[in-house]
């Protein structure tokens, strides 16, 4: 064997560095927000704005995916997949919910927050459920990470359109300062965090020994989603969306915490 063909495995400063890759993540889209926002104001040119929009919704969703995706034992899923989905996953489910609630809105004259929980979960998932249904993952750790990429392209696209709503509704800066930095900051524990959860059960399906009790657990978890987003979405009492937050997060952790606990998932016995 040609052992000069062979990627040498990385060394343990290297895997300290992607593992922590998530603050550069961070610190750097924090930076380039302020600047880009300085410059703005400084010069009163609004050909920024679509640079500050782009930057102010990315950077939060965009940690949290780094964060994911390097644990202990390296990416569960290969950079390109992640990639595909945040950018499909987003622009299919933004699209896909967005024609649903219209079509909700014409037929019923209003789209009831249950109906709205409903769609927007069901629209995230359309990706992820192609991708299960074509690669059969048999790597459940895979999920969550997949998951938090499809919630990340959704928040993302809808922070976006939100934020250009409150330029033209406010025509102030500092509204849609306001409006990037609350929907940013709620991006992990509602968006991210409700899809992460759903396809991580999604993805343990094709991999699960009774078929049957992954696709109800799916559900059930699914169900959850929709839960927490409706409730999120019908009440304007902030003890609710702490609840809701918190959920959420935890639910997150723990699927996180869970998704690193073996390098592999089927670990080979070893002799005694």
């Amino acid at each position: 064997m040609d052992h000069s063909s062979v990627a040498p495995a990385p060394s343990p400063a290297a895997r300290r560095a992607a593992r922590f890759a998530w603050l550069g993540v961070l610190v750097a889209g924090v930076a380039a927000y302020v600047v880009v926002l300085r410059v703005m104001v400084g010069t009163e040119n609004l050909n920024f704005f679509p640079s500050l929009l782009l930057i102010g919704s990315i950077t939060i969703p965009v940690t949290v995916l780094a964060f994911a995706e390097n644990g202990r034992h390296g990416p569960a899923v290969s950079g390109w997949l992640v990639a595909l989905v945040a950018i499909t996953g987003g622009v299919v489910g933004t699209v896909t919910a967005g024609t649903l609630e219209y079509d909700t809105l014409r037929a019923l004259g209003t789209v009831p927050m249950l109906f709205v929980g409903i769609i927007e979960e069901f629209a995230k998932l359309l990706v992820p459920l192609v991708l299960v249904l074509v690669l059969r993952p048999r790597d459940p750790r895979g999920g969550v990470v997949v998951g938090i990429a499809a919630g990340m392209g959704f928040a993302t696209l809808e922070t976006m359109g939100y934020g250009f709503q409150e330029l033209l509704r406010a025509r102030s800066i500092a509204a849609v300062d306001d409006e990037l930095l609350l929907r940013g900051l709620l991006s992990p524990a509602c968006h991210i965090a409700w899809t992460g959860m759903t396809v991580a059960m999604l993805w343990r399906i094709p991999s699960a020994r009774r078929k049957g009790r992954a696709v109800m657990t799916f559900l059930l978890t699914y169900l959850l989603a929709v839960a927490l987003h409706a409730t999120w979405d019908g009440s304007s009492s902030q003890l609710v969306h702490v609840l809701v937050a918190v959920i959420g997060l935890v639910a997150l952790f723990t699927f996180l915490v869970r998704s690193r606990r073996h390098p592999t998932p089927h670990p080979t016995p070893t002799s005694s």
